[in-house]
Parts: structure tokens; C-alpha cells; sequence
């Protein structure tokens, strides 16, 4: 068996791990209407294909990711990565839709998984480190969210919709078994069963501030998110710009640098600038959409300014949510996963909402409006923000 990495080694396969895991969730995302097309599924319920994936993932968030306070964290990832893997293929070979969405289900479920890895990575560092550490993974899941969209689309144009399915099958069940493999085992040390995991999870929301506070932060802040990826390919493809598919995946691409703001925020966070981080982030997000509106369209320049928009507000998102995971990883040792799923739950709640009023947004004002209810999102957290009691430290009963 090889040699246990040091903790340095373990983050780094952490980080891949959780961007190869999270991009199973959004590689059907551009080919929705394609795969409905190809399974029978009347366009109206094409959204299914998107929304059956979100379901399973939901219901992991709550039902599978608490299982990291209860047993060994590699083990319940490595088993779900096997489930994940068999999902996948099967979603590939699928000749109805039903059969589809059924997998599609489980696949979201498999991959919630990855937020098993993120507080696991968190175990790994010394307190000082937590937030380098926790930036250098979730820098990892992001790149892999950026990343699926345009690569399953560039895939699929030249092999198919079924081929990204089964590169991915492939490629987790081996990653499954080598998770278990090389990184250290963890055995938590409390008594606590399933059944009162679960009962727990109401009774940590309404005792802890702090995470209701960051829950509430990252879900406008994702929500802004997925106003932007959600309408800006309506616009791109629209009279205003006119690009092709293909161009819209490179458009995509760009957005991958804000990864970057991961490990930055992590050591940010460390030094204890979260608080004022998070301030400024937010506001840059702020920024970002209103300068969209100056975008000139039927130019170069108009789709310049909305990929730099994009990233800015793909950097001021992911800092955030470091800053959260950071904050909410130091209140309990032996709550984090339960604590982590209720916070990415959350969110993701924000932004599933968002890319719904997105589309209407976009359908019924173009554009300006748009782009005026991303701003409102992350100028809600803000002025919420600005209610944090100065002296407030990230433990529970005081944010």
C-alpha cells in the first residue's frame, strides 16, 4: 500500500478530487435541450434533465453529507464515488428519459460527496492554516464548476452528449478507490447515531448565528451568480452579440480564472480580514453588474466587458464562500460536515431560485433588468452585513 501523504499531499488530491466530483453536476447543464431532444422528453421538460441532478444533490446535502461527523470521511467518499460511477454509466446507456432522470438523481446524490471532502480538508490543518487550506480546495471545486460546462459542450459537439457521462464514469470509481487509498483515515470520536445526526441538523440552524448569517450571505451571493451564467448566454447568442455555441464555451472558459481567488481568501481569512473581505467582495459583485449595463453591444468591446465583469464577480463569489467554509469550520469539530451541508443547501436554495427569476428577468426586460437583479442580490447581503455586531467571533450564539 503507498505511504500515507503528508497533509500538504492530501489538500492538493483533496482539491482535485472535489473539482473532478462537483463537475458531474453540471456537464448535462448546456446540453439539456439536446439530451431531451434525444430521449423523447417534450421541450417544455427539458429543464428535468438539470433539475433531477439539483434533487439528488439537495437531498445528499442533507441525507449523505452528515455521515462525515458519523463515520471515517474517506470511506462514505469512496463508497459514494462507486455509486456515482454506476449512476453515470447508466445515464449514458439510458434509451428513455425516465431511465435518464432516474440516474440523473442519483448522480447529484453521488456527488455530494465533494462536500464530505471540503470540511475533511479542513481536519487537516493546524487553526492557523484553516482557511489556506480550505481556499486551496474549494479553489479546486471551483475550477471543476467552471470548467464542465464548456468542456462537456466541446465534447459533446465533436462525440456526442452520452460521451461526457462515460468519461466521467470512468474516471470516478478508480478515483474513488485511490481517495480511499491515499489519504489519512479520520474516525470521529463522539456517539452519535444517524437518526440523531439528522434530528441535530434543525436544532444547529436555529442555535448557531453565524452560520445562519454566512447561509444567508452565500446564498445572494450564489444567487448572483447563476443570474449572471444563467442569462449571459441568452444575451451572447441574442441579436445584441450573435456568437455561436462554441464561442459561448470559450466565453465560459474565462470565467475559470476566478478560481483563483480561493487560496487568496483562505490566507486572507487567516489573518483575520474575512469580515472586511467579505464586505468588499460583495460590493465588487455589486459593481460588476452594473457595469454590464455599459456593455456596447454588436461589439468586441461589449463582450470584452461582460467576460471581465464575469470574472470579477466569479473572484468576489468564490471568495465568500471561503470565508464562510472558514467560519463555520471553527465553530464545531464534530459538526462540520452536518454544518457544511445545511450551509451548502442554503445556497444552493439561493441560486436554484435566481436562475429561475434570471430567465424570466431576461425575458422580460433584457438585459438592464438583469442585471439589476444580480446587483440586488449582493446588495442585500450587504446591507445584512452591515448588522454583524462588531465585536461578533465565529462560535456559536455570537455572529
Amino acid at each position: 500500500m503507498s505511504p500515507s501523504p503528508t497533509p500538504r499531499g492530501a489538500v492538493a488530491v483533496l482539491a482535485t478530487a472535489c473539482g473532478l466530483v462537483v463537475a458531474n453536476l453540471y456537464y448535462m447543464q448546456p446540453l439539456a435541450g439536446t439530451v431531451a431532444a434525444a430521449l423523447g422528453l417534450p421541450p417544455e421538460a427539458a429543464g428535468l434533465v438539470v433539475t433531477m441532478t439539483q434533487a439528488g444533490y439537495g437531498a445528499g446535502l442533507i441525507l449523505l453529507v452528515p455521515l462525515g461527523d458519523l463515520l471515517d470521511p474517506k470511506r462514505v467518499v469512496r463508497a459514494s464515488l462507486l455509486i456515482l460511477s454506476v449512476a453515470l454509466a447508466a445515464a449514458g446507456f439510458s434509451a428513455t428519459a425516465a431511465q435518464f432522470l432516474a440516474c440523473a438523481a442519483v448522480i447529484g446524490l453521488g456527488a455530494s460527496a465533494v462536500q464530505v471532502m471540503v470540511p475533511f480538508a479542513s481536519h487537516l490543518a493546524a487553526p492557523a492554516q484553516r482557511g489556506k487550506v480550505v481556499g486551496q480546495v474549494v479553489g479546486g471545486l471551483m475550477i471543476g464548476i467552471m470548467l464542465a460546462r464548456p468542456g462537456s459542450s466541446l465534447i459533446a459537439q465533436f462525440a456526442g452528449w452520452r460521451t461526457p457521462l462515460f468519461i466521467s464514469a470512468a474516471l470516478m470509481a478508480p478515483l474513488g478507490l485511490w481517495l480511499g487509498k491515499v489519504l489519512p483515515s479520520r474516525q470521529p470520536t463522539h456517539g452519535e447515531t444517524w437518526g440523531s445526526l439528522m434530528t441535530s441538523m434543525g436544532r444547529l440552524m436555529i442555535d448557531t448565528p453565524l452560520l445562519r448569517r454566512r447561509a444567508l450571505y452565500q446564498a445572494c451571493m450564489f444567487g448572483a451568480f447563476s443570474v449572471f451564467w444563467t442569462a449571459t448566454p441568452l444575451l451572447l447568442t441574442g441579436p445584441d452579440y450573435r456568437l455561436s455555441q462554441g464561442a459561448v464555451a470559450l466565453f465560459a472558459l474565462i470565467g475559470a480564472a476566478g478560481a483563483a481567488a480561493a487560496p487568496l481568501a483562505g490566507r486572507w481569512a487567516d489573518r483575520g480580514l474575512d469580515r472586511w473581505g467579505t464586505r468588499v467582495a460583495i460590493a465588487a459583485a455589486i459593481c460588476a453588474f452594473l457595469v454590464s449595463r455599459l456593455a456596447p453591444p454588436h461589439s468586441l468591446l461589449g463582450v470584452g466587458v461582460l467576460a471581465a465583469c464575469g470574472v470579477v464577480l466569479d473572484f468576489s463569489v468564490t471568495c465568500t464562500l471561503v470565508f464562510g467554509q472558514r467560519a463555520i469550520y471553527a465553530l464545531s469539530e464534530h459538526a462540520r460536515s452536518r454544518m457544511n451541508g445545511l450551509f451548502i443547501a442554503a445556497f444552493f436554495c439561493g441560486g436554484a431560485a435566481a436562475s429561475a427569476a434570471a430567465g424570466l428577468a431576461y425575458a422580460r426586460g433584457g438585459w438592464d433588468v438583469t442585471a439589476l437583479l444580480g446587483a440586488v442580490l449582493p446588495l442585500i447581503a450587504l446591507l445584512y452585513g452591515f448588522t454583524e455586531a462588531p465585536g461578533a467571533r465565529a462560535r456559536p450564539g455570537e455572529a
